[in-house]
């Protein structure tokens, strides 16, 4: 796979019919290692090693609905309340991070409701934190570490 914009992490790999898969922690099972799956998994890694956020408050690759249409977002870190604190986009990194992957995730977030956004295609990432009362998204340099 190719090398992303993110600090190293190690993988539990297996090849099982000439396909590759990669452990997903959080769902706990292999998954076959696709272009966006390799961002995903770097992003779990970034949540939970760097930036120290409990498993138990990480869902990845649920469904949701937006205006009576089903979704899927990649990556969600909730609040201990239960809350939405993040939502992450992952996109493969042949697809580059551009006006309508921000739509996207405002979209699945006017149903979340998230406080920060991250967009990433593994190379290039964008943060954000919501205003709600002014309903645009600042950008920041990255999203913050957990604290209780």
């Amino acid at each position: 796979m190719q090398a992303l914009n993110f600090p190293k992490f190690s993988f539990r790999f297996k090849n099982s019919e000439n396909k590759v898969s990669i452990f997903d922690p959080i769902r706990k099972k292999f998954v076959i290692l696709q272009p966006e799956e390799w961002v995903r998994q770097h992003c779990l890694q970034v949540l939970m090693t760097d930036k120290k956020y409990p498993k138990s408050l990480i869902n990845v690759e649920k469904e949701l609905r937006v205006n009576d249409l089903k979704k899927r977002y990649d990556i969600v870190v909730f609040n201990p309340d239960g809350s939405i604190h993040i939502i992450v986009e992952c996109k493969a990194p042949s697809i580059p991070v551009n006006q309508k992957t921000f739509d996207q995730i405002a979209q699945y977030n006017l149903t979340l409701k998230a406080t920060y956004l991250m967009v990433t295609n593994g190379l290039d990432h964008y943060y954000c934190q919501m205003d709600f009362e002014a309903e645009r998204y600042n950008f920041l340099k990255d999203i913050p570490d957990y604290n209780l």
